[in-house]
């Protein structure tokens, strides 16, 4: 009998979609997405996330204890962001050590609640229990008439692009290990921020064919969506958004930097496709994003550097 860690993450949550049976009319989007979306509420359809951070998977060296209930609560509100969704109020659940300070639960929880207050919600309820340091969070939101922007609707001739920058959160990362000074990209790490105002703009313009945030990174988010939409990518290394301070950060700490800005996770920007008649109504709602490619028929996304061509892989993060 395999164990969870021979199957890996990414098998195991394809099986789980295969025994979780839909069953309710209510259910507009359901597994498969960054976040699930209801129907039946007189106002528009719910969007509701769950994710789980664990201080031996999420707590890099430096990190405060607040930086991990921001992000904690971060990480929710980047899937209800990918959505279109506006946040309606976040549950926390916390199991934390018999034996931590209990200053350090008072400090997850102001983070929580920061993030909370950047999002404009409440924390609205929870959870307190012995055990491992985790934070099991749930964001709610709301579509407000709007079509919820999935994974699934990519369309060969659509354009690929993505807010932000790429690779800081690595350079951050690594910094931190090698002890670079690099407080740009280490406050990326720690701080991640939820493209909450995006998404909503993204979803309202009503043209964004599919989307998903970049947590677990650019590759495994392009595959994800070309396994979801049937669709490939051609997605060109030097037009991806990479500031000149992150590659010096990873070329300093003997890092790949392609290899690290394309499949590393701690990414919270979106990746989106659109046709490329409607681009105007995205700068007209003024959303900043670069284009990285184009949506194919190939079979899966695949990374031009001059004259070579790979095949994108799952993160490495």
């Amino acid at each position: 009998m395999a164990t969870v860690k021979d199957v890996g993450e990414r098998q195991l949550v394809d099986t789980i979609r295969s025994i979780v049976r839909p069953r309710s009319k209510n259910t507009v989007v359901g597994p498969g997405d960054d976040a699930a979306v209801i129907g039946g509420s007189s106002d528009g359809s719910i969007v509701i996330s769950t994710d789980v951070v664990t201080k031996s998977r999420h707590f890099p060296k430096g990190m405060s204890y607040e930086q991990f209930g921001w992000t904690a609560a971060a990480v929710n509100f980047s899937d209800i962001a990918s959505m279109g969704a506006k946040p309606l109020g976040f549950l926390p659940a916390v199991t934390i050590p018999e034996d931590e300070e209990e200053n350090n639960l008072y400090d997850i929880m102001s983070g929580i609640d920061q993030c909370c207050e950047f999002c404009d919600v409440d924390v609205v309820g929870g959870d307190t229990k012995f055990g491992e340091l985790a934070v099991a969070g749930t964001a709610f939101g709301t579509m407000e008439g709007r079509k919820p922007m999935t994974r699934r609707d990519a369309v060969p001739g659509d354009i690929v692009a993505v807010t932000g920058t790429l690779g800081d959160a690595a350079a951050g990362y690594y910094a931190l290990e090698k002890g670079i000074d690099a407080d740009e990209q280490i406050f990326k790490l720690m701080v991640p921020v939820p493209r909450v105002e995006y998404g909503i703009k993204m979803a309202a313009t009503g043209i964004v064919h599919s989307c998903m945030d970049l947590s677990d990174g650019l590759a495994n988010a392009a595959c994800t969506i070309c396994e979801m939409s049937r669709v490939g990518m051609e997605i060109e290394w030097e037009f991806l958004p990479v500031d000149d301070g992150t590659k010096e950060v990873l070329e300093a700490c003997n890092q790949d930097v392609k290899d690290t800005v394309t499949r590393w996770g701690g990414e919270y920007e979106l990746l989106f496709t659109f046709d490329r008649k409607d681009i105007k109504k995205l700068y007209d709602a003024g959303i900043a994003f670069s284009i990285i490619g184009l949506v194919t028929n190939d079979d899966g996304p695949y990374l031009r550097d001059g004259d070579k061509r790979t095949a994108m892989q799952n993160g490495i993060y």
